[in-house]
């Protein structure tokens, strides 16, 4: 037998390995998008945080000989995933734990309803180490024992972390409510209000015309290839001969965006599509069809009419 007949033989085992790993892992991903979208201000880019936080934990995984605790485990993934996330796209020098004493006091809260319901980008105004704090205590509800786990820090860290953070959300509330929106070009706007209107006619055809020749396709957790190879659109046309969905351009947190609605006069999205386009074609579609749980956390406002 061949090297890569041998490695061909281990493919069904490694799949089936994965799939019972995402089975373990799926009531607990929700919450880790929940930490890691308030951590980066987005939920796309949260649940690239959680989908590098799973393959790092998988990959970990196959090197222990005893299981590890797996919630705090993986959050203390996440929580790492994040602050290197920080330190590449935010450019700040970031420190996984606070410097501020361990004497400063804060009071037991629990989960703060405003909290929860306030924008994304509430809390990237925040220093990360608050941001975190925050999250995990007051959006979470995690203790302060849990916390100081995730953050691989001591619960008086934790306490003065939280301390501080309640003192300064408040003033940025008010701030993120008074940032201006974000407006995509009219070329992005066009693009999108031109692949809605094709989706909901159910033009695959003509979808398939807007696509460049190398187009890739990542449907989020399940796979990453050419649009053309994927069957994309076809598999689309399927669902809808059971499903009814409507697509509509917006942003999600100032993010440019198609909202695909299920059923169509639902008032929420249940997931998005991202795209990228070149030179009047579409170079990239990211679909998050596998994770609905990140548009729960989402902001969606329609693109008005011109």
């Amino acid at each position: 037998m061949t090297t890569q007949d041998e490695t061909r033989a281990l493919l069904p085992a490694m799949a089936e390995a994965r799939d019972r790993f995402m089975e373990l892992v799926e009531e607990i991903r929700p919450e880790l998008h929940r930490y890691s979208a308030r951590m980066t201000g987005s939920v796309f880019d949260g649940e690239d945080v959680v989908q590098d936080t799973l393959a790092k934990a998988y990959y970990a995984l196959g090197q222990m000989r005893e299981p590890p605790n797996l919630r705090p485990w993986l959050f203390r993934i996440a929580h790492n995933t994040a602050m290197d996330f920080l330190k590449r796209y935010e450019r700040k020098n970031v420190e996984l734990v606070s410097d501020v004493p361990d004497r400063a006091e804060a009071e037991e809260a629990g989960v703060d309803p405003e909290l929860v319901e306030a924008a994304l980008t509430v809390f990237v105004e925040l220093p990360p180490v608050q941001r975190s704090a925050l999250i995990l205590k007051d959006v979470l509800g995690q203790s302060l024992e849990e916390a100081a786990t995730t953050m691989e820090t001591s619960v008086g860290a934790v306490k003065a972390a939280l301390s501080r953070g309640r003192a300064n959300i408040a003033r940025t509330l008010h701030a993120a409510l008074a940032q201006p929106v974000r407006h995509a070009s009219a070329h992005e706007q066009a693009t999108l209000r031109r692949y809605v209107d094709l989706f909901n006619h159910h033009d695959w055809k003509a979808l398939r015309a807007l696509l460049a020749a190398e187009a890739r396709l990542d449907q989020v957790s399940l796979v990453q290839r050419k649009v053309a190879d994927a069957g994309y659109f076809d598999r689309y046309a399927e669902v809808l001969r059971t499903e009814d969905i409507r697509a509509q351009a917006g942003y999600v947190d100032g993010v440019a965006a198609i909202a695909m609605f299920r059923p169509p006069t639902s008032d929420a999205p249940a997931y998005f599509v991202l795209l990228k386009s070149e030179n009047e074609q579409i170079s990239e579609i990211r679909d998050f069809r596998y994770v609905p749980y990140i548009a729960k956390d989402a902001r969606f406002s329609p693109i008005l009419s011109s």
